[in-house]
């Protein structure tokens, strides 16, 4: 038998606004895990020899070691104790590293947040009207919740001015219909987020990639392809831009406003990623107001459940052309959802949970570059990766490759706008490219376990050498 071990190895210090202290304790488990401080087989205190360890109730180490072992981080071997698990092998297991949604919050009790958030909404609201049709773009209320939440990153913001919408997709759709019409070109970089090409491919509009350079788009080839295709709509993301994680500069922000405002076009900003950038520069919003459509879901940040969304109209634009296109395909966002979005922005609730996905979030950051120990690899503290392969892979041979071992990735050609684009500007493509999302496993172990396994994949030359 391993020998026990000792609380000072691999126990933190609480924090005081981490949360509760048995997911606390959890959390420490966790990254000693990751960092193989714990190994499995190592044997863990008892429960009320750590609870005098740390000087906490002995209920709080209860709690904690019932979640550890929920989560598959311990198991009990009745009288012997509690043991660090062993990873569990499942050849069926897929390992999802495809899917950009938020990670699990750091030191919050997810069960009892929604229980309190649900019962605030209905202590507050009519159990009827939640179950009955709403006018589209939201109540005053939840037009007042959006425009507090975007203070931050826009300033302080008339109500009126914003709209919520079921969701990021819904609102790129209905801006796509509104703003452009049938075999229009939609202007973008050349590697922009699959859904905005989906939409724009399903509306009969077409998009077009515009170059870029170390900072972004280039001014002066929008100017040129703006012209060239009498174009009206730019779709630019360009905070911890999904895929390649590159954060437009404040000055960069500053010209294309500046070109959207001489050209008169239109700049749809889908930035749902702004919160986890450590210092951001101010959206495009703010720099031009009276030209951009500023896009920012709850579901990147919070939780893809909630299927909130705010947009953030130009100055002096109106409205009914929008909610008239959002109309045409959702009639309203849900209106339990959209209450709860509200409540908690309204009571601080969201705030709290942002800290607690944020500080995971870049936890995971850190342990994924750790973990696979590539100096190119691109990570900005949002919730991807940007991952450049060897020579011998192809993105589409990855891609298949990856799934017969187990593991979901999305290639750089999920993200382009023309076949090829990729390469355009200043080498933020030329090499085959994977999206490495980080969010979707549901601890830091499950994590390392699928990182170290496409290390090894990445590696690899042929089918023969796949290990699954």
């Amino acid at each position: 038998m391993k020998k026990s071990a000792r609380p000072q190895d691999w126990v933190g210090s609480f924090a005081a606004n981490g949360g509760p202290r048995y997911l606390q304790i959890v959390g420490f488990m966790e990254q000693a895990i990751s960092d193989d401080r714990l190994k499995p087989g190592d044997r863990l205190p008892p429960q009320r020899q750590l609870a005098d360890r740390l000087d906490v109730d002995l209920t709080t180490v209860t709690r904690a070691y019932t979640e550890a072992r929920r989560r598959h981080l311990l198991e009990a071997r009745g009288a012997a104790g509690s043991f660090v698990a062993a990873p569990k092998v499942d050849l069926s297991q897929v390992l999802d590293l495809s899917m950009n949604i938020p990670p699990p919050p750091a030191g919050i009790d997810l069960d009892d947040l929604l229980r309190q958030g649900v019962s605030q909404v209905l202590i507050h609201s009519d159990a009827d009207l939640l179950m009955t049709y709403h006018l589209g773009g939201g109540s005053s209320a939840d037009r007042a919740a959006g425009a507090m939440w975007l203070q931050e990153p826009l300033g302080r913001i008339d109500e009126s001015r914003v709209l919520v919408c079921p969701g990021a997709q819904s609102a790129l759709a209905a801006l796509l219909l509104s703003q452009t019409r049938p075999g229009e070109v939609i202007l973008a970089e050349p590697l922009a987020y699959p859904g905005l090409l989906t939409a724009a491919a399903q509306l009969g509009r077409r998009v077009v990639a515009v170059g870029v350079d170390g900072e972004g788009m280039r001014p002066d080839l929008l100017v040129t392809l703006a012209r060239k295709h009498q174009a009206r709509v730019v779709y630019l993301n360009p905070t911890l831009q999904n895929p390649t994680t590159h954060t437009m500069p404040a000055t960069r922000r500053a010209e294309i406003a500046a070109v959207a405002t001489r050209l008169d076009l239109r700049i749809i900003e889908d930035d749902p990623y702004w919160r986890f950038a450590a210092q951001p520069p101010r959206p495009l919003a703010y720099y031009a107001p009276r030209h951009v459509f500023h896009v920012s879901t709850l579901s990147k940040c919070l939780l893809p459940g909630l299927r909130t969304a705010y947009v953030v109209m130009p100055e002096g634009q109106e409205q009914e052309e929008v909610l008239g296109a959002l109309r045409s395909f959702v009639l309203m966002s849900t209106p339990l959802m959209t209450a709860l979005s509200t409540q908690w922005v309204h009571d601080g609730t969201a705030t709290s949970l942002l800290e607690g996905i944020r500080n995971e979030a870049w936890a995971r950051q850190e342990l994924a570059l750790r973990t696979l120990g590539d100096p190119g690899l691109a990570g900005s503290g949002g919730i991807h990766l940007w991952q450049a392969l060897p020579a011998h892979w192809s993105g589409q041979e990855f891609v298949i490759r990856a799934g017969q071992a187990g593991l979901n990735v999305v290639s750089h050609s999920s993200f382009e706008v023309e076949p090829g684009s990729s390469g355009q500007g200043s080498g933020r493509g030329g090499a085959a490219h994977i999206r490495i999302s980080l969010g979707r496993s549901r601890s830091r172990f499950e994590l390392v376990n699928a990182l170290r396994r496409l290390s090894e994949l990445t590696r690899r030359r042929s089918m023969r050498e796949v290990v699954v």
